[in-house]
């Protein structure tokens, strides 16, 4: 018979997901996962696997809670501009009032393990194309409504405002002066005119 867990492997894995983020893959320790997760390295090792798995388990986590989120964001927003120009501005004003940037994790996930992981590049790119279907959903929402032209392409408009979203995340880690952020935003969303 097995012996029951003596600890909440959500909060575990929340714990293990926010030090993943905010240090990296490469830079946390077993024992930086031990100490911030509370538990033990057996107890790592039986719950989640090795660290590698951890961290899988962590950006699985992430992205959907950042999918849900986001697309919650863009539905509750019944203009289609509104709802890009809400969430862009966002996450600028996050990113610029937080002590420090963490950016997105699987971006981070993206830039430092995807280029020698096949499973990573896999997994940061499932995320993108997720994250591109529920632009384009808004897009479309936005086309139904006559708010947007029904020549659009809600498809390539919806990769375009990814990529775009996914550069601004990354160079924020470098906090640019506030204009420089504000004035590419803007050049952003006016591919919705």
């Amino acid at each position: 018979m097995g012996r029951n867990r003596e600890f909440d492997e959500e909060k575990a894995l929340d714990a293990a997901m926010q030090l993943f983020w905010e240090k990296g893959y490469e830079a946390t320790s077993l024992s930086d996962l031990t100490s911030r997760m509370g538990i033990q390295r057996p107890s790592v090792y039986s719950a989640f696997g090795g660290k590698k798995e951890l961290f899988e388990a962590a950006l699985r986590k992430y992205t959907m809670a950042r999918a849900s989120e986001i697309r919650t964001k863009l539905q509750n927003i019944p203009s289609a501009k509104q709802a890009f120009r809400t969430f862009f501005e966002d996450l600028v004003t996050e990113e610029y009032t937080e002590g420090f940037s963490r950016g997105c994790f699987s971006i981070n996930t993206m830039v430092e393990l995807a280029p020698h992981d096949e499973k990573f590049e896999i997994l940061t790119r499932e995320h993108q194309m997720y994250l591109s279907v529920i632009f384009q959903e808004t897009i479309e929402r936005g086309i139904q409504s006559g708010e947007l032209e029904q020549g659009i392409n809600a498809k390539a408009l919806s990769q375009a405002l990814l990529v775009s979203l996914i550069g601004l995340t990354v160079i924020m880690k470098s906090r640019p002066e506030r204009s420089f952020v504000d004035n590419s935003v803007e050049v952003m969303l006016a591919l919705l005119k």
